[in-house]
């Protein structure tokens, strides 16, 4: 498995185009909900993919604080799905808040998780805050890592 770490700039046209097919696949298409998955926040983001050979198995942006959030947030937060299951999810997050610790140091990181992955981010170190609201007509939760919890 290899991760590559990229600002906007520097995504190849083929990462790119892989990227947006996957989110497209798995949040519009498979999760049958018309939204505009591809936003300006791209831009500012820094996208964390995982690939094994030409594949891309997951993907997430990191958002720099006062983008969505005044805290650092991470979302698009994707697993293609023949790999679910198979804890690649768990892998892509782990080094997700590790970039986020190297970047922006020990601090909050906010992500608008879908409510059914609470279990999931919470065995990360995320917390549930407020209660839970719909995003795209998909009930989500807000959480936090908060700096006292450890990873």
């Amino acid at each position: 498995m290899v991760f590559i770490i990229s600002a906007f700039e520097e995504l190849s046209v083929r990462q790119l185009y892989l990227i947006y097919e996957l989110r497209s696949r798995v949040f519009v298409v498979e999760q049958n909900c018309a939204y505009q998955d591809v936003d300006e926040k791209d831009l500012k983001a820094i996208h964390v993919m995982m690939f094994e050979n030409e594949a891309l198995l997951g993907y997430c942006r990191i958002l720099p604080p006062g983008v969505s959030y005044p805290e650092v947030s991470v979302g698009r937060v994707v697993v293609s799905h023949n790999q679910r299951g198979s804890q690649k999810g768990r892998v892509l997050m782990n080094k997700c808040l590790e970039i986020c610790r190297t970047i922006y140091g020990n601090q909050d990181i906010v992500i608008s998780a879908q409510s059914y992955l609470q279990k999931f981010y919470s065995s990360l170190g995320f917390l549930k805050v407020g209660e839970e609201y719909l995003e795209d007509n998909i009930p989500h939760i807000q959480m936090r890592s908060v700096k006292s919890v450890s990873q």
